[in-house]
C-alpha cells in the first residue's frame, strides 16, 4: 500500500481541495516530519554528549561567578530518580533531532500552506523556510547567552545562607523552554511579513499601531518566558521589538518590488 503519493494531484496545485484531500495532505506532511526528525534523532544521538556539557555551561558560569550560591557538588546537575538519567537522555535527543530537522518541518509547514496561495506568493516558500530557521536558531541562541544572568537573578533572589541543588530533569527542561519561546518570538517578523504579503495587515498599519505592538510584545514576553523574572523579559521584549520595526521595512521594501514588477 502507497502510504506517501509522489506527486501532488491537479487540485493540489491549484488550491482546490476538499476536506478529505486537505486530511490526506495533512497526514503526508506529517509522516514526512515524523521521517525526518527519526533520522535526525541517529545524529542526535551522537551529539548527546556535547550538548548536554553545553546546557551545563550557563549554570558553570553562573557558579563560577557566584561560588556563595553554589553547593559542594559544584555546577554539577543532580538527579532524584533511577529513571531520570534515562528520561531527560531522550528528551535531550529529541530536542536535538527536532532542531537539526527545522528546516523539513518548516517546509512541510509551508508547503501544507502553499496549495492555499497564489502563484506569486509561492515563490516565497524558500525565503520563508530558511528566514525562519535562521530566526529560530538566533532566538535560541541569544536565549543561551543571556542564561548566566538570568540564572544570577532567579537563584540570587532568596539572599545568602541559600545554595542552589538544580537537578538534571528541571534544569534542563527550564533551558529548553528558554530557548524555545526566545526561538518562537523571533520569528515575529516572518509571520508580519507573510501577513502583509497576503494583505492582511500593511506596513503602515503596524507603523501607526506602534504603540499597541510595543505593549503586546512585552505582555508576551512576561507571560511566554518560564523564568518571568524582568531580565529575561527584557531580554526577549528588545529584540522582538526590534525586529517588529524591520518587518515594518521588509514589508515596505516587498511591497515596493511588487509594483515594480
Amino acid at each position: 500500500m502507497k502510504l506517501i503519493p509522489s506527486r501532488k494531484t491537479p487540485e493540489q496545485r491549484t488550491g482546490e481541495m476538499t476536506v478529505v484531500e486537505h486530511l490526506q495532505e495533512l497526514r503526508r506532511r506529517i509522516i514526512i516530519c515524523v521521517w525526518a526528525v527519526g533520522i535526525a534523532g541517529i545524529a542526535a544521538w551522537f551529539l548527546y554528549g556535547p550538548f548536554k556539557n553545553a546546557l551545563r555551561t550557563p549554570y558553570c558560569d553562573f557558579v563560577a561567578q557566584n561560588p556563595q550560591n553554589a553547593s559542594t557538588n559544584g555546577c554539577d546537575l543532580v538527579v532524584t530518580g533511577p529513571i531520570d538519567p534515562m528520561m531527560t537522555k531522550l528528551k535531550i535527543v529529541l530536542f536535538i533531532a527536532v532542531a537539526i530537522a527545522l528546516p523539513v518541518l518548516l517546509y512541510q509547514l509551508w508547503a501544507f500552506i502553499v496549495p492555499g496561495l497564489t502563484a506569486r506568493e509561492k515563490k516565497w516558500s524558500i525565503p520563508f523556510v530558511l528566514t525562519s530557521f535562521f530566526l529560530f536558531v538566533m532566538g535560541a541562541l541569544f536565549a543561551y547567552y543571556t542564561l548566566p544572568r538570568a540564572l544570577g537573578f532567579l537563584l540570587g533572589f532568596a539572599g545568602p545562607g541559600v545554595v542552589s541543588l538544580l537537578t538534571f530533569d528541571r534544569y534542563v527542561s527550564f533551558v529548553m523552554l528558554v530557548a524555545l519561546a526566545f526561538g518562537l518570538s523571533f520569528l515575529l517578523p516572518v509571520l508580519l511579513v507573510f501577513l502583509e504579503l497576503v494583505g492582511v495587515v500593511s506596513p503602515q498599519w503596524l507603523s501607526k499601531n506602534r504603540r499597541y505592538a510595543i505593549f503586546l510584545i512585552f505582555l508576551f514576553a512576561a507571560i511566554i518566558t518560564p523564568s518571568s523574572d524582568p531580565y529575561t523579559m527584557t531580554a526577549m521584549a528588545v529584540p522582538m521589538y526590534l525586529l517588529y520595526e524591520a518587518a515594518i521595512i521588509v514589508g515596505r521594501l516587498a511591497k515596493r518590488g511588487q509594483k515594480t514588477s
